[in-house]
């Protein structure tokens, strides 16, 4: 990942780093741009001086800054906009904040087209293999403690007490203002509601009539959640293949520790016996591809299918022209069965003359092809299989 942002600030004035909370966005600034300033706008020093003398501010501090919690100081961007424009210096400066919902809301609004987005989530399996420990290897230990930066470097920390910290600090310090929220034990039932669906249709009227909400609200929330990198929503394929389809997208978690947490899974037994965890398990695999397009520098293009008849393939991924139809089981044993849906969709999109690869990812630890699929196990995600 340092090695992208080193490349886009070759290319553009600005880069941004956005992604969740802890997710190591000011270590890996630091560590990518050495010789860079480092300024937190949130510091009184830096923010009055911002706020009130936006363009001297630029002038004092301008080729090579990292300029952290941006979004502290919205009446920044414009002169940013002006300035680098004027200017024409690549890399002059790095952007990054922990609210993303308002920095992406400067950015789109002052300084698109003219700075790369950069998307780091917690840290992904192949990132952590190389440094764990053979008993700490277990799928459903890391599932359920979750890829935080903190937690991984921190072996002693509880994971419940992390996370416990980490949405007291989300809902009160970051959305509750945002989003003017009134009853923070109805939002927090709304992120509860949100986790109980992960895996599945996200369907609005459903958790607001539930809730005692409004439609326009439910978005609203899960548009920040989106935008803060909480919850994934996951669309549905655009080819139809002429047969009706569900358009509504499903619902997921950027981090399935935080997940489990919701959940009240706090231990690897108690994930393997949920009756979720076969959507948890679908929940890790589709943010592990996430994570190794956004690590490449890649823009993601991943789907799910489902026609009226409600036969689904979980994952389609798009890439090099070709495209990847993935069923996800959380268990290590396959039947011919499991592959009736990659059949359909192999056989649709020949039709069509689409390139496809079709492949079974399960919790197995080996993979092969049968019966003209690929048998993929999700240790494939360490690069082992």
């Amino acid at each position: 990942m340092a090695h992208i942002l080193r490349v886009l600030l070759k290319q553009y004035p600005l880069v941004s780093i956005t992604g969740p909370r802890q997710s190591g966005k000011t270590t890996l600034s630091h560590l990518a741009c050495q010789g860079y300033k480092y300024i937190n706008m949130e510091i009184d020093e830096f923010k009055e001086f911002a706020e009130k003398d936006p363009g001297g501010f630029l002038e004092k501090y301008k080729g090579k800054v990292i300029l952290d919690e941006a979004q502290s100081v919205p009446s920044l961007f414009p002169y940013l906009q002006y300035l680098t424009d004027k200017r024409k210096i690549k890399g002059e400066y790095v952007l990054s904040g922990s609210k993303n919902f308002l920095l992406m809301e400067k950015i789109s609004e002052s300084l698109a087209g003219r700075i790369a987005i950069l998307n780091l989530l917690p840290f992904s399996i192949d990132e952590l293999w190389p440094y764990l420990k053979p008993k700490q290897r277990s799928l459903h230990s890391l599932i359920q403690r979750g890829f935080y930066p903190r937690l991984v470097n921190d072996k002693k920390m509880s994971s419940r007490i992390f996370y416990s910290s980490y949405i007291k600090t989300y809902v009160e310090k970051d959305l509750r203002s945002l989003l003017n929220v009134q009853n923070v034990r109805t939002f927090q039932q709304f992120i509860k509601m949100c986790a109980a669906r992960a895996g599945s249709i996200f369907n609005s009227l459903d958790i607001g009539t539930q809730l005692g909400i409004d439609h326009k609200t439910v978005k609203y929330w899960i548009s920040v959640l989106e935008t803060s990198y909480i919850i994934y929503l996951h669309p549905s394929y655009y080819k139809n293949y002429d047969k009706r389809i569900l358009k509504k997208p499903k619902i997921y978690f950027y981090d399935t520790g935080f997940l489990c947490y919701l959940l009240g899974i706090h231990s690897s037994d108690e994930l393997q016996d949920h009756p979720l965890y076969g959507h948890i398990f679908e929940n890790f695999i589709l943010i592990e591809y996430l994570k190794d397009h956004y690590n490449k520098g890649f823009n993601p293009e991943l789907y799910y299918w489902r026609d009226s008849n409600n036969r689904e393939v979980d994952l389609i991924v798009e890439q090099n022209n070709i495209t990847h139809f993935c069923e996800i089981k959380s268990n290590p044993s396959v039947y011919s069965e499991d592959f009736k849906n990659l059949e359909l969709l192999k056989t649709l999109s020949k039709s069509q003359n689409q390139k496809c690869i079709t492949k079974l990812i399960n919790t197995g630890t080996d993979s092969y092809t049968r019966e003209g699929h690929e048998v993929q196990s999700w240790l494939w995600f360490a690069k082992l299989k």
